[in-house]
């Protein structure tokens, strides 16, 4: 179950056969994925199964020691991450990483560091401080100060203010008291609906995949598991094995 599906038209994002290697440590072996314009696809698994080094990998944080990274079409070897951000990949990384001492604003403008055009940037703060109205309360407060589920939220709008084509999201929900699941994942829903193509890393299978289009599972860097999210959900065996359900 580790073939890419054939036919369609150019996907906006492409693996193929990437491997990623860690000294003598294979943390990825020839996995190929496939996300298309408008999609919210689900990379599911364990603690170390591979998630985060695929992110890593997409957006040039690590080489691959194999295959491809494709965007478009093209390939993205040798690019920089700030090249890969230039061309509309975003990634809000596991562990929210704000800027503890600068305030929510701050934070927010520096997400938008690539960019000139300020009345655009001013009109996406507005937007974010829509989709997550605790950081318009508290936009002058230092992020610090901040709980941890609002330093996700800000983390995410953060990522928003590049206007990504595709958003990455690593492990969104760790840590959070499952009523913070809920109104992330319905803000997740709702950049979906509007045609944000999302890839979504996630422990909590069940949050992610009530939401997503398809779910990949990975163990051990390799594909095991993949299909649509109902057909995921749906069945009984997988889940138990896979899914932790």
């Amino acid at each position: 179950m580790n073939g890419v599906p054939p036919g369609g038209p150019t996907p906006l994002l492409a693996l193929r056969g990437l491997t990623v290697r860690y000294g003598a440590i294979q943390a990825l072996g020839d996995v190929n994925l496939e996300l298309h314009s408008g999609e919210l696809v689900t990379l599911l698994g364990a603690n170390g199964a591979g998630k985060s080094t695929t992110l890593r990998a997409i957006s040039g944080l690590v080489d691959a020691a194999a295959g491809s990274v494709e965007w478009k079409g093209r390939s993205l070897a040798s690019l920089s991450t700030e090249a890969t951000v230039r061309l509309g990949i975003g990634h809000c990384p596991e562990g929210r990483r704000v800027l503890a001492r600068q305030s929510v604003a701050t934070n927010l403008e520096l997400g938008a560091f690539l960019r000139r055009d300020a009345k655009a940037i001013q009109a996406d703060l507005d937007w974010c401080y829509s989709l997550f109205p605790r950081l318009a309360d508290r936009r002058r407060q230092p992020a610090g100060s901040l709980s941890g589920g609002e330093q996700q939220m800000l983390a995410i709008a953060r990522s928003l203010m590049g206007r990504p084509e595709l958003l990455m999201l690593d492990e969104p929900s760790l840590g959070l008291a499952p009523r913070l699941v809920e109104e992330l994942m319905a803000v997740l829903h709702t950049l979906h609906s509007q045609g944000l193509t999302i890839l979504l890393v996630e422990q909590n299978a069940q949050a992610a995949l009530a939401i997503a289009d398809r779910g990949v599972v990975l163990e051990a860097g390799t594909v095991q598991l993949r299909g649509s999210a109902a057909a995921l959900l749906a069945d009984d065996e997988l889940r138990a094995s896979y899914l932790g359900a």
